[in-house]
């Protein structure tokens, strides 16, 4: 290869890197925001399963107490 040829390639190459690098960049940016609303979520389906489990063994202490009382 003539080295302008190789010159001409070279910066083709590095032109094309420097677009993949950003795409990468945008990219991670995004799952990064992602993973925040995704753990948000996490939290709040906890919360929900939390209060369900509290509600559920409150009502099953009340009936069996009112069970024992008959």
């Amino acid at each position: 290869m003539p080295k302008n040829e190789s010159d001409k390639y070279r910066d083709e190459v590095m032109i094309h890197l420097t677009y993949i690098r950003e795409k990468v960049d945008a990219n991670h940016k995004h799952l990064e925001k992602v993973n925040g609303r995704l753990s948000v979520a996490e939290n709040s389906i906890t919360a929900i399963k939390t209060i369900g489990t509290t509600i559920t063994v409150i009502i099953g202490i009340i009936l069996t107490w009112l069970g024992i009382q008959e």
